[in-house]
């Protein structure tokens, strides 16, 4: 599996022949927004009304439910108390590759407990990591805490030309006790998470 992002909580997971991409933004951020062909897009952050059917050959996920596509499993789980008259928020997992995968998305506050317990015990996490108006680095330490994952994915955070104002990663690394510096890009197996002792922040480079 390799994982590739393009900043904000957009993801490319590449998995034997098939692609994921999560959250996908406009250039209005400042950043360069993904592009090529995707198999299956998850959307964390979906506004009212719902949009209309996309010009594209990928399965689009919106919101709560369970999915199927060319043998990946996906479990959306509805966030109401984040989600408002004008957009629903919604997390993922995503198992693949007999790996499991947890998109936090846009969260803002700290999720309710069933919301935890699905999550609870994924290999992979990706997880808002720089502050406001996202998760507090001190909520997202203890979440992680909570949750157990093998890996923690860094998203949302600071990064040269985007347009919002954002924290570092390096303040949740340095609140999990942890040295971390940006990787090209995430290569993982399954066998190699299973060895893994503790946990591991991982940040990208775009």
């Amino acid at each position: 599996m390799v994982i590739n992002w393009y900043g904000e909580g957009c993801f490319k997971v590449q998995t034997g022949g098939l692609a994921l991409l999560s959250d996908p933004f406009e250039s209005s951020t400042g950043l360069t927004p993904a592009r090529g062909k995707f198999d299956v897009v998850i959307k964390t952050l979906t506004p009212y009304p719902l949009p209309e059917k996309e010009d594209s050959e990928a399965r689009i996920i919106l919101g709560p439910g369970e999915y199927e596509v060319k043998g990946m499993e996906i479990k959306g789980f509805a966030l109401p108390k984040e989600s408002t008259d004008s957009f629903f928020k919604s997390v993922y997992r995503v198992s693949v590759e007999d790996l499991s995968l947890g998109f936090l998305g846009h969260l803002s506050d700290y999720p309710e407990p069933e919301i935890i317990e699905k999550m609870q015990n994924v290999d992979l996490l990706f997880i808002p990591a720089g502050d406001k108006p996202f998760l507090s680095t001190d909520d997202a330490a203890k979440l992680i805490k909570q949750i157990e994952p093998k890996i923690i994915v860094a998203s949302f955070y600071k990064i040269p030309d985007l347009k919002r104002s954002s924290s570092d990663f390096k303040e949740l690394a340095k609140e999990l006790g942890q040295k971390t510096e940006p990787e090209e890009k995430l290569t993982i197996r399954k066998k190699e998470v299973v060895e893994q002792k503790g946990i591991r922040l991982v940040a990208l480079k775009i």
